[in-house]
């Protein structure tokens, strides 16, 4: 009887090796498609209630039910998307071709400040240092834009198919997640405020701060607002500084053109109004929504860049996010069970 309990343990044991080294294998060779499947995910979850209302309620086809709402999300979300780096490519590569005369600007206004108050902000070691960063940080921003393109196609790919296998795919996912019913409907529910909260209230956040800016910029005179507006949009998505990229950098190239009150002005605004919205919106809105904790979005966006580049500004977050989840259903799954068969054995 030991025996052959061994052999059958030992054979788990092969079996669960196989599987894991299979699973490895796998997910390095495809590691470059995790974006796309994320992305897919993302969207899954934020239409599924549509889709089962299309295919179940209108009986529609759910091959045809599937393409509308991919439309409708390309429209929606990745075709405004789109047009906002294609209006920031051309300024961008302008900005990096020029980016000597940026630095020289920043330079000519530290070394005023220095002389006038008789302080040492930045070396010229420091400076330089700024430039080169400029440099070679744009350009591969801008490269990931057109690895961003092999991802979407993937990304609906992969959606389509979800879409159409939804009730089988969420079937399968609820019997094999090996865990209580009332666990695992917990986890899909948090889930879902993680990504509503992440994918959509991160980025309103961000285009509310782009909008305030765009007003500000075109009252107090910004050349070329349209193009800060969206530099301010995608500042925004980045925690702690957020939006201070946009004005901050204004406000110095306003003062080392000798435009001393334009330069004040873009700094009260920006600290004082864009600064409000974020903290406004961030600390109402997203609690709100889902609640998150700033540091999770701060080391979220760190990790998430590494990991997706641009697009880990939002995947990040939901992947620590997700992570807290899985560690407090582990300790509602377990521990209370531990602590009662310890319990039982003292007495």
């Amino acid at each position: 009887m030991h025996n052959t309990i061994d052999q059958n343990r030992i054979r788990q044991i092969i079996f669960i090796l196989l599987i894991a080294g299979l699973g490895t294998l796998l997910f390095i060779e495809l590691y470059s498609f995790l974006p796309a499947a994320l992305g897919a995910a993302t969207l899954y979850i934020l239409l599924r209630k549509s889709m089962f209302y299309l295919a179940e309620k209108r009986k529609w086809r759910k091959g045809a039910a599937a393409l509308v709402l991919m439309l409708i999300s390309l429209i929606l979300i990745l075709l405004p998307l789109w047009m906002l780096v294609d209006m920031l490519y051309d300024k961008v590569t302008y900005a990096v071709q020029h980016a000597n005369e940026w630095i020289d600007a920043l330079h000519r206004t530290v070394t005023d400040f220095e002389t006038r108050y008789n302080v040492e902000l930045l070396s010229d070691a420091n400076i330089a240092r700024i430039g080169n960063t400029v440099s070679t940080a744009i350009p591969q921003i801008l490269g990931a834009t057109f690895n961003g393109l092999t991802a979407i196609f993937f990304m609906y790919f992969i959606l389509y198919f979800m879409f159409v296998g939804g009730r089988q795919m969420e079937k399968l996912l609820f019997d094999y997640i090996p865990l209580q019913d009332k666990n695992v409907e917990r986890l899909e529910k948090e889930i879902h405020l993680m990504v509503v909260s992440n994918a959509v209230g991160i980025p309103v956040v961000a285009i509310a701060q782009g909008i305030v800016g765009l007003f500000g910029y075109w009252l107090i005179g910004v050349p070329e607002p349209f193009f800060w507006f969206g530099v301010t949009c995608i500042a925004g998505m980045v925690p702690v500084v957020g939006a201070a990229l946009a004005y901050i950098p204004l406000t110095i190239l306003f003062l080392a053109n000798g435009q001393i009150g334009q330069g004040v002005a873009m700094a009260i605004f920006g600290f004082g109004i864009i600064g409000t919205v974020d903290n406004v919106l961030r600390f109402s809105l997203l609690r709100k929504i889902g609640d998150v904790h700033p540091l999770t979005t701060v080391f979220g966006v760190i990790i998430g860049l590494n990991l997706f580049g641009f697009i880990g500004l939002i995947f990040g977050p939901l992947l620590i996010s997700l992570f807290n989840l899985l560690l407090r259903i582990y300790s509602s799954e377990f521990i209370p069970r531990q602590r009662g068969s310890s319990a039982e054995t003292h007495s």
